[in-house]
């Protein structure tokens, strides 16, 4: 039996590595990437309170982390979480010394064009060849329905070396609300290297249907947040990296066939936070713990539906009024430690301790975006 991972990014890579340390997998694995988007410049973060089979790809972790909302900043213990940092090319690097070893995987290197055929004898067709397969894991093509977007998360990124050490390089800042929200909603977030040298990244919220921020403005706003809120001096630009993002809190229809979609196509993303690099691992383990349990990948937990509508909420509310995100934030982070908030982000949260972190919100403006989006 043969299965095929289309697209070696974070969820191929992911799902290689867990069958590569699962005992009982000895059928034939064949990961296909055409290389047309480099690990080099990507780095994935996350928070978990759990082990992961790839902690070895883990180069950063803080127990702590700093957010300005609401007109003061804080820094705030993380409980049982920890914040980590999985660069690219360090979760290829693992995931190949785990599987390049084993005589049933292959690496192959070539454009996925087309996936196609009947039950059981699924063809990828990779740069005009066919590769026969009882399984396909995409994260390439994507379903042939995907559900609607309901926001972009446009960032704009850069790494930088400042003249002054105005970074704390124990403490990522996770958001910062000192940036115009005129538009739409935004936010810096800051992960430091060292005193002098980070990652800054403008991050804001824009809706489905109008126009994105543009990359002079969102330069503007980075420049500004170095100069006038850090104080930083002058800047050395290392590297930049900008991306949109889409995000849905729509329920995706994963399977089609002996197809099952993975990672972005598949609703990793978190649709409130952009996050994804925990839920593939997750997802990973699951598709992996169905195959050898059931003999194929399709036995995997549902998504939260509580969750979901509560995402899908948020955006809608973002978008309309863009002033809430901050307002939202605030009461999430308002306590002593992060550790409710984070909770509730990974979707591990019980009704109760959702109830005590929205007291601060006003609920009517939530309840309305609740009653558009189930009249949907």
């Amino acid at each position: 039996m043969t299965v095929v991972i289309a697209g070696g990014g974070l969820s191929g890579l992911s799902l290689a590595g867990h069958l590569a340390l699962e005992p009982r997998w000895h059928d034939r694995v064949v990961i296909v990437d055409d290389g047309s988007h480099p690990l080099d410049t990507i780095a994935w973060s996350s928070w978990t309170g759990r082990p992961t089979l790839l902690d070895t790809a883990v180069s950063s972790r803080f127990d702590r982390v700093r957010v300005h909302v609401g007109g003061r900043t804080r820094t705030l213990p993380l409980g049982h979480y920890r914040y980590q940092v999985v660069r690219g090319t360090d979760l290829d690097r693992i995931v190949r010394e785990l599987a390049e070893p084993l005589p049933h995987f292959e690496f192959r290197r070539g454009h996925v064009d087309g996936i196609d055929g009947p039950p059981g004898r699924t063809h990828v067709v990779v740069d005009g060849d066919e590769v026969e397969a009882r399984w396909v894991f995409d994260s390439v093509l994507g379903p042939t329905e995907p559900p609607p977007v309901d926001a972009h998360m446009v960032f704009r990124g850069r790494r930088v070396v400042a003249e002054r050490p105005v970074f704390d390089p124990g403490v990522p800042t996770l958001f910062d609300f000192r940036t115009s929200q005129a538009d739409r909603a935004a936010f810096l977030y800051v992960l430091p290297f060292s005193a002098t040298e980070a990652l800054v990244e403008h991050t804001s919220f824009a809706s489905p249907h109008g126009p994105l921020p543009g990359v002079d403005a969102q330069r503007a706003a980075l420049e500004g947040y170095l100069d006038d809120v850090l104080h930083a001096g002058a800047c050395t630009v290392l590297h930049e990296e900008g991306a949109v993002l889409p995000l849905s809190a729509g329920r995706v229809a994963r399977r089609r066939g002996d197809v099952l979609a993975i990672g972005t196509p598949a609703g990793m993303v978190k649709a409130s936070t952009g996050y994804s690099y925990q839920r593939v691992q997750d997802d990973s383990a699951a598709v992996v713990r169905s195959l050898v349990e059931h003999g194929h990948p399709f036995d995997l937990p549902a998504m939260s539906t509580r969750h979901r509508v509560l995402d899908a909420a948020l955006l809608d509310v973002v978008i309309r009024e863009p002033r809430q995100l901050e307002r939202a934030f605030a009461a999430l982070f308002s306590g002593a430690s992060a550790e409710p908030a984070l909770r509730f982000l990974e979707e591990r949260s019980s009704v109760g301790m959702e109830s005590r972190l929205f007291a601060g919100m006003p609920v009517g403006v939530y309840l309305k975006a609740v009653g558009r989006r189930l009249r949907v």
